[in-house]
């Protein structure tokens, strides 16, 4: 939060002020801190102070701490040594960026994993996904991204190609920073994306390489089959940018 917070950040934390007096619980203030940044009432490069919105939501800064917390383990804030935390700013362009790199990899990742992944890995990404859903029934998407980056780095590490693994290694920190891995930010069903991890295992079951490729492939490029509403609205705000 900058110290001229906007207008309509303000006025969402003092509508839920009331509503945080009788259930102080860090997930809340996660929420709602979330919500703020997703809409847009909190914008890129805003400083989020914990004393500040303690106050003005009535509460210990202790809840507040932890989902700060928990948003920077996120990567929707940064942490700058003796100034806080801001809301990172990320243009579409680096996570495109990071996509190109990144697809490549998938593809042969997955390729090789099909051919070298053993039953007790195949077994580790099941329960990996099981991982995911339990995330979504608790609205923790935190947990889910961790689920999901370990699982794509097991398909680095079952692909049997010590190269390609470090070449995971090297970008993955990149990727979780970029979101361009389990995006906090994706409008979409969160268990129909922990669904196409399901599937993405059965395809290396299968032994079909080459079609475990393409859609390890499609996944990291987001051409997957589960829609993001963002991508939707994507052409009818160029053809606005346009007009204007």
């Amino acid at each position: 939060m900058a110290s001229n917070p906007s207008a309509e950040f303000v006025s969402t934390l003092a509508t839920n002020k009331d509503r945080f007096r009788k259930t102080l619980i860090s997930d809340q203030v996660y929420g709602l801190l979330r919500q703020s940044i997703v809409e847009g009432e909190l914008g890129p490069n805003d400083r989020v102070v914990e004393s500040e919105i303690a106050r003005r939501l009535g509460v210990s800064q202790a809840p507040v701490r932890e989902a700060v917390k928990q948003l920077a383990r996120e990567g929707l804030l940064m942490h700058i040594p003796r100034r806080g935390h801001f809301v990172v700013e990320i243009s579409s362009q680096d996570a495109e960026y990071a996509r190109q790199v990144r697809e490549p990899l998938e593809r042969l990742a997955a390729r090789l994993a099909t051919e070298n992944i053993t039953e007790e890995q195949l077994e580790m990404l099941d329960h990996l996904v099981e991982h995911m859903h339990d995330a979504v029934a608790t609205n923790d998407v935190s947990r889910f991204r961790d689920a999901d980056i370990e699982f794509h780095t097991l398909i680095s590490q079952s692909a049997g190609n010590p190269f390609l693994e470090r070449m995971w290694e090297v970008i993955e920190p990149s990727l979780r920073t970029l979101r361009a891995i389990a995006d906090p930010l994706f409008q979409g069903d969160w268990h129909a994306m922990a669904d196409e991890h399901g599937r993405l295992v059965s395809l290396l079951r299968s032994g079909d390489a080459e079609q475990a490729a393409e859609a390890f492939a499609d996944h990291a490029a987001g051409r997957g089959p589960v829609p993001d509403a963002r991508a939707a609205r994507k052409p009818a705000e160029k053809a606005a940018k346009k007009q204007g």
